[in-house]
């Protein structure tokens, strides 16, 4: 069976100022799972993406890529925690696995995980996927689906 994905707000194309209005109906979507994968191109929009979950969230310091330190830690409202995970440079799941990868996804935090192939056997059994694509210089296709 081909696996069906949701797109946001039904549109084929998200513009940057309607971004946070495709996170708040991700969020929604999402329900409880505090796992997201990110699934894009390079330069597709994952980081600006999370900034736009972030700040619909709560967050109110400047978010950016992990790209080198692998997890950035943020402080959302209400006590909430975000992780976003970068994981382009990862080599292998014992990596994932040694920055601890799998307690994040434990906590009650929301994980955004970008390249989440990276995650092979570690990818939890209960996850929300995200795949963003380029259609333009400033619009992304933004589809989802529940695990």
């Amino acid at each position: 069976m081909p696996e069906v994905w949701q797109a946001t707000a039904g549109a084929d194309e998200v513009s940057q100022d309607k971004l946070e209005d495709a996170a708040r109906e991700l969020k929604a979507a999402a329900a409880e799972a505090n796992v997201w994968l990110l699934y894009g191109e390079m330069g597709s929009g994952k980081t600006t993406l999370v900034k736009a979950i972030g700040k619909m969230m709560g967050v109110h310091e400047g978010m950016s890529s992990p790209t080198f330190s692998i997890v950035n830690e943020y402080d959302a409202a209400h006590g909430k925690k975000i992780y976003h995970f970068d994981l382009y440079r990862i080599g292998s799941e014992r990596e994932v696995f040694e920055v601890g990868a799998t307690e994040y996804f434990d906590s009650e935090g929301l994980c955004l995980v970008e390249w989440p192939e990276k995650l092979g056997s570690l990818t939890p059994p209960a996850h929300f996927k995200v795949r963003i694509t380029a259609t333009g210089p400033l619009t992304r296709k933004i589809e989802y689906q529940r695990a």
